[in-house]
């Protein structure tokens, strides 16, 4: 006899219980709050009425995340205390039934695909690891995928299956009686990012600015109408596996756009860290991105900027591209006044004919309010800086400073566009103790760079010439 073929999984469709229907969970939450970090990882707070007898009393929470940290579980409710707590996490699946009917009798209802006729076989089910076998009166056979139109009835479902991820927990009340409960953990499986969209007109010496909060959820489970907030700024995490830093990467290119704001403004603030609350309630669905707006700011002040960094004293054997770069500030006098989460900002930028163009992109860091903001869209092979060492020398002849050195450069700044730009130059790699012995205009930016900014004409050049002394 022909038998029916089925793998686990798919194949196994549908099933039919024949026993008594399945419990009736209790609902889900009536309110759902989430706190995303940068780190996936999330705050979630569950609100849920439940009525309670006097005394311990065990009670379900269907539907929290698959990904919850058990370790992390607080219940709140007046007077509720927890006496133990349970994450079933072992989910209602094809494969997870036939794996419990090891050792057990299913029924196996087949359909000739000719006579439409059904056959119904009480069969044993002797393993279910890479395949199905079974015990059929007196023959063991494996079931294969052939074809055959069949469905597969369980006598019960496990009492360890549940159709959603589900903590169970031993509660002790001391009145019966309804009362609010909050349940809060802590679960992997949600991500955030910001993402920007910047139309810089540079004629108006403007720019326009839309952000976008990017939320990706893995977490195994949905969130329904959840007041939704985000977290700029990493926590502390002991398990570095809970740590994941891939995203956002720190700004290329361009310092000055991180950490040097002087102004309060945008979201609230947070034990250092800054929250950013959705507008609205949203519907966090599992294996879902959802995009929400963040800000819509308009003729935020911006400029053009070209700046070259040499990383060390040296001679460039051909000229270094500058970067060029769109800045603007996020203080209030510029129009945006608030912090900026960390995210990717693409700049667009109108040709002739009034048609946006894209220009590039660049990360930025989480930036708060007051800050200047460089974001690099590329390089400009017409604007050029070439660096070259003149001489190299001891500083001084005295025997104690041997370890001192007096670095005479030249750097020569070319543009080959038809109007004259600024230059930003910036030199790298010093000791904390340099000092300018001729400055060539320029000045000490930090303990490691010397800064200049060069005014260089339309289709000309213009020679910066320094001395310095540096060492350890």
């Amino acid at each position: 006899m022909r038998r029916t073929a089925m793998f686990l999984g798919a194949a196994l469709a549908p099933l039919v219980f024949a026993g008594a229907a399945l419990a009736q969970e209790p609902e889900g939450p009536e309110r759902v709050s989430l706190t995303i970090y940068n780190q996936n990882i999330a705050l979630v707070e569950d609100v849920r009425t439940l009525t309670l007898p006097a005394g311990r009393t065990r009670q379900t929470f269907p539907g929290v995340s698959a990904a919850i940290r058990p370790e992390t579980v607080g219940i709140a409710g007046e007077g509720l205390s927890v006496v133990e707590q349970n994450f079933d996490y072992d989910l209602l699946t094809p494969d997870a039934l036939m794996q419990a009917a090891v050792g057990d009798e299913i029924m196996l209802v087949r359909t000739n695909p000719g006579t439409g006729a059904e056959e119904t076989i009480r069969a044993t089910v002797l393993a279910a690891n890479q395949g199905v076998v079974l015990r059929i009166g007196d023959r063991v056979e494996v079931l294969r995928d052939d074809g055959v139109p069949t469905r597969v009835i369980f006598d019960e479902v496990p009492a360890n299956l549940r159709p959603r991820p589900t903590l169970s927990v031993t509660l002790d009340a001391e009145r019966a009686g309804p009362r609010e409960t909050t349940l809060s953990y802590l679960t992997t499986g949600l991500q955030w990012k910001a993402d920007y969209v910047a139309r810089f007109d540079e004629r108006a010496g403007s720019l326009d600015l839309n952000g976008w909060i990017t939320v990706t959820n893995t977490s195994g489970s949905s969130f329904e109408q959840a007041e939704t907030r985000v977290v700029a700024g990493d926590v502390a995490l002991v398990e570095q596996q809970y740590n994941p830093r891939g995203y956002p990467q720190p700004p290329r290119g361009l310092p000055g756009n991180r950490g040097d704001g002087t102004e309060a403004g945008g979201p609230g603030g947070l034990a250092d860290v800054y929250i950013y609350p959705l507008p609205e309630p949203v519907t966090v669905a599992n294996a879902q991105t959802k995009q929400v707006g963040l800000l819509d700011a308009t003729g935020v002040t911006a400029a053009r900027r070209y700046r070259a960094q040499i990383p060390g004293f040296q001679t460039y054997e051909q000229p270094q591209a500058a970067d060029v770069a769109v800045v603007f500030s996020n203080s209030q006098s510029t129009g945006l006044g608030r912090a900026l989460p960390a995210g990717v900002m693409r700049v667009y930028m109108r040709d002739e004919a009034g048609e946006p163009r894209f220009i590039g992109e660049d990360a930025i860091d989480h930036t708060p309010a007051g800050s200047e903001i460089a974001v690099t869209t590329g390089q400009a092979f017409d604007v050029t800086v070439q660096p070259r060492v003149v001489s190299e020398e001891r500083a001084d002849p005295a025997p104690w400073t041997w370890w001192r050195t007096r670095y005479t450069v030249e750097y020569t700044v070319r543009n080959a566009r038809s109007e004259p730009v600024t230059v930003e130059l910036r030199q790298r790699g010093l000791s904390r103790s340099t000092e300018f012995v001729e400055a060539g205009g320029g000045e000490l930016l930090d303990s490691r760079t010397l800064g200049w900014s060069v005014r260089v004409p339309a289709n000309g050049q213009t020679v910066v010439r320094t001395v310095v002394d540096t060492g350890y």
